[in-house]
């Protein structure tokens, strides 16, 4: 099949190098400047544009799903109708997990997160090294900034049960932060010098940068052009148009739904912006992750044409 062709061609080049693009360079530039300077990223406006920064840009790198469900199955009428359907309630199913039982979402979440951006190590084979690495992009800044992210938690979970989450998080941080250190080696040692320079970078403004921006940096900049460039391979029959339409539109959708849900359940969800905009990261992410894993069995199982 050529879809299947077509993802392991694409994945070699990304597993060895990474896509680091040069705004990853220079946002962290302008980070590092702000910090430097003295700028307080951690005030409300800062965190505000930060919060706005990862939800805008981050928000498309999973928009291609549908079209990449169409590509592998060729579903079209009742059953592509069922298949969205399915992606909807699941994260219907997460977004009501938010209001009767928070701290479980809230540590789904963060399992889904570790899960996620693990994949990003493709340099590492065994899979649980994937999840410890990924963990880190969320451990970093809890050791950085505990209070903030204990704070941020706390939001989120609807009470104290988000402060033991934030503790249990710094208690990981030292074990994932040693196998990203690993991680980092293999991938320059491999020859991805520019991907694991990049990563360790990531990794330090996650400690040194207030929490939101950090994440911003890192989620927009580098994790989200490794999977559009991954989807824009497989999708490459697409127009630009037809790319930019459906990134920006599916984006559109998910934000518009979750105001829209979040307007309708207000007494239930926190006030702060940016711990809704991490709720509704995750209620995104919960079957972004899961059809992610489904298509690339599916495609693994298909024999090259």
């Amino acid at each position: 099949m050529g879809a299947t062709r077509l993802m392991h061609h694409h994945r070699v080049p990304i597993g060895r190098g990474g896509v680091v693009r040069a705004a990853f360079w220079l946002a962290s530039m302008y980070l590092i400047a702000a910090i430097a300077a003295g700028m307080p990223l951690d005030g409300p406006t800062a965190t505000v544009i930060a919060t706005l920064v990862f939800v805008v840009g981050g928000m498309p790198h999973g928009a291609y799903d549908i079209a990449l469900l169409v590509q592998a199955t060729r579903l079209a009428g009742g059953g592509l109708c069922l298949a969205v359907a399915g992606y909807v309630a699941v994260a219907g199913v997460m977004a009501v997990l938010w209001l009767v039982a928070p701290v479980a979402a809230l540590i789904l979440f963060l399992g889904v997160a570790a899960v996620h951006f693990g994949e990003d190590w493709t340099m590492l084979d065994e899979p649980l090294l994937k999840v410890a690495a990924g963990a880190a992009i969320i451990a970093a800044p809890a050791i950085g900034h505990p209070s903030a992210v204990s704070h941020l938690f706390v939001g989120m979970a609807g009470g104290a049960g988000g402060d033991v989450v934030a503790r249990a998080m710094i208690a990981v941080a030292p074990v994932a932060l040693l196998v990203t250190g690993v991680g980092v080696v293999v991938a320059w040692r491999g020859g991805a010098r520019e991907w694991a320079g990049a990563m360790a970078l990531a990794i330090l403004m996650l400690i040194v940068a207030p929490p939101v921006a950090g994440f911003a940096l890192f989620f927009v900049f580098l994790h989200s052009p490794r999977h559009l460039a991954e989807a824009r391979g497989l999708l490459r029959g697409m127009s630009r148009r037809a790319w930019l339409v459906t990134g920006g539109g599916m984006s559109a959708l998910a934000i518009g739904g979750w105001l829209v849900f979040a307007a309708n359940v207000a007494r239930w969800l926190p006030a702060d912006p940016t711990a809704q905009a991490f709720q509704l990261l995750a209620t995104v992410a919960l079957p972004h992750l899961l059809l992610s894993h489904w298509l690339e069995r599916r495609l693994g199982r298909q024999p090259h044409a």
